[in-house]
């Protein structure tokens, strides 16, 4: 194709595609079928008997939904396709967020569902804010039961770019039985698994197929004078010219062209495959939303890391400029590697490569230094700037406290989930030392528990969760004088420390205080400091149980052995001083409590807030959230110990969408018997009799 009137024409190199919707909209399907149609596979797949190129770990198929990116390049006419089918579900987002960046084009599977629009317009506005070309695949046309343009409409709200309607479908007898494409002016009958067959557009389309045509031509012109003009005079465009304006658009990100189809059955993927292949931009239109010049040295991104059983690391990368070979030196911001291997991917089969140019999406073997989100080079040219911002990962939104069965996993379960948290950023892992647990942090119930399968399958180590601990604290209420001394003789030099404190609480989060008003010489200067740090000894377990704060110790007055005392002995006193004056001074239990933002799509709000309302929240206000019509942001206040299962409930509440992110807020204190059971659970005794 040459140079349009608009500047575009059909690009060649390989070109990334990210395949991209809402959970269960057909995704994994749709991958199977653009490989069996562009001749990469001889027979389609099928995700529901196990047998598809995606969803093929063994995670995924348990499941039956994708639970990470499934990478496949494919030959097409010539061109040099990758796809990469992305989780659906809002839980493994964040592996989308390192590889759309990346990405020449979306391919945005939906259908005519409301209750998945939430997720729709999730999608469409991360891939939006990123400027990021994208076509619509409206699924299961075969069951549809709305007529298009009610499709179009209802689906119109979760994009802020319009929706252009490029195909319309054929009814016969309640069932469509193929389409109309309005750019060509022809029509499609649907095959069973096969390309669709040419047909004339049948006399009693005509008219709809007229008006929906022109209602698609007034759209372009919006962005083409010409075009109005043409319209305006009643003049019929050059067919060249509209293919021109499609290119155009799509690659300005001004339009999202709706294609129609079953994944399922095959029907209208050939028309995607062509679409995507003429009128997708390719690598020098992403290096230009990159900021990247197209001259110098080598240049590659890592979008993804996998840890293979026999392999080692791989690291998924685009190539963003010139090229590269096996067994060539790169280097990243961390250090220098040797390739070692290079294979392009067909789910979890890769076939080795000698080099690779750019605009490819390949498998670099063993780069120690690079991981996911780092940007690569020839290390002849040293270390490169970064593509682009690095992308953090998200707040955790669920946690569960683990332990191995076997203690002589402790050590391979730190090295698994260190493996596990370099392919997938968006898992943490924390030594709670004060709670002497073990937490695994995600984005939920589901995410986790994938993680620990893939602990079991993967690393062979089996562990067993429980609802994590609440970080409570105690504090006093009343002021108490106390004598703290500690007095030893077991021949030889003794030991003596002899203090007197005045043990205070203090107002909430000022911490622990230390002074002294010591006169005279009572006790040396010199033991201060371990005075200081016997009353933290005391404070790391009070009466109740828990770390003390916000308290206050001076030291009044005090004695002294010029042989017998020393530094441990008045630390010794210090702490047996305090732990006295705690129990006198009034203990009480304290419970974090919690600053969460909870983002909600607008209608869901007061199911929101009954559900933090049903955790002993306190609402403090809600405001739309910035940059997302139909989006609220409700802010409260919640105790730590109702946190745990929030996500479910949320995400349950907002049809998979909903989302919050949370900071520390202050301790508030817990009377009662809500107290005492705590206490009691703590220290393994039975709640008192009232």
């Amino acid at each position: 194709m040459g140079e349009s009137a608009n500047g575009e024409r059909r690009v060649s190199g390989p070109r990334l595609f990210a395949i991209v919707g809402p959970f269960q909209s057909g995704k994994t399907t749709l991958l199977e079928c653009l490989l069996t149609r562009a001749g990469a596979l001889a027979r389609q797949g099928s995700v529901r008997d196990g047998s598809s190129v995606g969803d093929s770990s063994a995670e995924a198929r348990a499941h039956a939904a994708s639970v990470e990116a499934n990478i496949a390049s494919v030959e097409y006419l010539g061109d040099r396709f990758t796809f990469i089918d992305l989780p659906g579900s809002v839980e493994f987002a964040h592996e989308a967020r390192n590889v759309l960046p990346l990405c020449d084009a979306a391919i945005v599977v939906c259908e005519a569902d409301e209750r998945k629009l939430p997720a729709l317009r999730t999608i469409l506005h991360e891939i939006e804010e990123l400027g990021i070309p994208r076509i619509l695949f409206l699924n299961k046309i075969d069951q549809a039961d709305l007529r298009i343009r009610e499709s179009l409409a209802m689906l119109q709200p979760a994009s802020r770019t319009p929706l252009l309607l490029r195909q319309i479908p054929i009814w016969q007898n309640g069932i469509v039985t193929g389409f109309i494409d309005l750019a060509l002016e022809r029509a499609f009958v649907y095959r069973e698994h096969a390309p669709s067959e040419v047909v004339d557009v049948p006399a009693g389309e005509l008219p709809r197929e007229k008006q929906e045509r022109y209602t698609m031509l007034e759209r372009l012109a919006d962005y083409d004078d010409a075009l109005m003009e043409e319209l305006i005079s009643d003049i019929e465009p050059p067919r060249d010219q509209i293919f021109d304006d499609l290119t155009h658009d799509l690659r300005e990100g001004l339009v999202a062209p709706v294609l129609i189809g079953s994944a399922e059955a095959g029907h209208g993927v050939t028309r995607l495959l062509k679409a995507m292949r003429h009128e997708a931009p390719g690598i020098s239109r992403l290096r230009d939303r990159l900021g990247l010049a197209g001259d110098g040295p080598a240049l590659a991104h890592a979008i993804k890391t996998i840890h293979t059983a026999h392999g080692g690391k791989l690291s998924l990368a685009r190539v963003l400029r010139g090229g590269f070979s096996d067994g060539a030196m790169v280097k990243s911001a961390k250090g220098e590697d040797r390739v070692s291997g290079l294979s392009r991917m067909m789910g979890l089969a890769g076939s080795k490569q000698g080099k690779v140019e750019e605009g490819d999406c390949i498998a670099f073997g063993r780069l120690d230094h690079v991981a996911t989100g780092d940007t690569f080079g020839d290390a002849k040219a040293g270390a490169p700037a970064a593509a682009f911002a690095a992308i953090a990962p998200p707040q955790p939104a669920h946690c569960i406290a683990l332990h191995v069965k076997d203690r002589k996993d402790e050590v391979r379960l730190a090295a698994a989930i260190a493996k596990l948290a370099d392919e997938d950023p968006s898992l943490s892992f924390v030594q709670d030392q004060e709670a002497g647990e073990l937490r695994l942090f995600g984005q939920g119930e589901m995410h986790l528990r994938v993680a620990l399968e893939r602990l079991a399958a993967r690393f062979g180590v089996s562990v067993e969760s429980h609802k994590p601990g609440v970080g409570y604290r105690e504090t006093i209420r009343h002021p108490v004088s106390v004598r703290g001394r500690h007095k030893k003789q077991s021949g030889g030099h003794g030991q003596f420390g002899d203090v007197a404190l005045d043990v205070a609480p203090l107002p909430r989060g000022e911490g622990f205080i230390f002074s002294e008003t010591v006169h005279g010489g009572a006790v040396p200067r010199n033991y201060f400091g371990a005075i200081e740090e016997g009353c933290k000894d005391a404070l790391e377990k009070g009466p109740l149980g828990f770390p003390v704060v916000d308290v206050s110790a001076t030291l009044t007055d005090g004695s002294y052995h010029s042989v017998d005392s020393s530094d441990m002995a008045f630390r010794t006193a210090a702490r047996i001083g305090v732990s006295e004056a705690l129990g006198k001074a009034g203990p009480v239990l304290l419970e974090p409590i919690l600053s969460v933002a909870i983002s909600t799509p607008s209608e869901a709000l007061s199911r929101i807030t009954a559900i933090v309302s049903g955790r002993r929240g306190q609402i403090l206000g809600y405001d739309g959230r910035p940059g997302w019509e139909g989006w609220d942001v409700l802010n409260a206040l919640i105790p730590e110990a109702e946190m745990d299962g929030l996500i479910v409930e949320l995400r349950s509440a907002t049809a998979g969408v909903g989302s919050f992110t949370k900071e520390f807020d202050h301790l508030a204190e817990m009377v009662g018997k809500t107290a005492e059971a705590i206490v009691a659970h703590h220290n393994g005794t039975k709640v008192p009799a009232h």
